[in-house]
């Protein structure tokens, strides 16, 4: 494994938990959206994450010691799979005089909760985070390196 193989996996990792971010915060903006186009209020999103490079031959060759990169294509790391809906059931409040309320008065609002989106949120800010330290230590090792080679 090189020091680019390195940086691709740490650099796929910040581009997974950026888009988390932006859905995290697409969620807590539509937190008290009643009316889609699609109809009904807004449900929450959620990201879903799967390792890079995962057919066997792949996972094998990493297992065996060899180079992580196959025809320079990194095998590590990580990738988004999609942005799935969360089905969980919508929260029910009894608001008669809003626009969206059903004949007893109740309106069906996101299943988004602000405490579980702060959490989310928290996490892929420390998995940001912990990428870009990976890629500082790779950048501290290149310097020594080359250091070595100046002597």
């Amino acid at each position: 494994m090189g020091f680019m193989d390195t940086l691709a996996i740490s650099a796929s990792g910040m581009t997974a938990e950026r888009l988390r971010m932006d859905v995290v915060a697409n969620n807590l903006a539509n937190v008290n959206t009643t009316r889609t186009p699609g109809g009904g209020p807004f449900r929450r999103q959620q990201v879903a994450f799967v390792p890079a490079g995962t057919t066997f031959a792949q996972t094998l060759s990493g297992l065996s010691g060899d180079s992580s990169s196959e025809n320079g294509v990194v095998t590590g790391g990580v990738q988004v799979s999609g942005i799935v809906p969360d089905n969980r059931p919508f929260k029910r409040v009894y608001q008669p005089g809003h626009p969206d309320a059903d004949p007893q008065g109740y309106v069906n609002m996101p299943n988004i909760d602000t405490v579980t989106e702060m959490v989310d949120m928290m996490g892929a800010t420390r998995a940001y985070e912990a990428n870009v330290a990976a890629v500082g230590a790779v950048k501290g090792m290149a310097m020594k390196a080359l250091e070595i080679g100046r002597a």
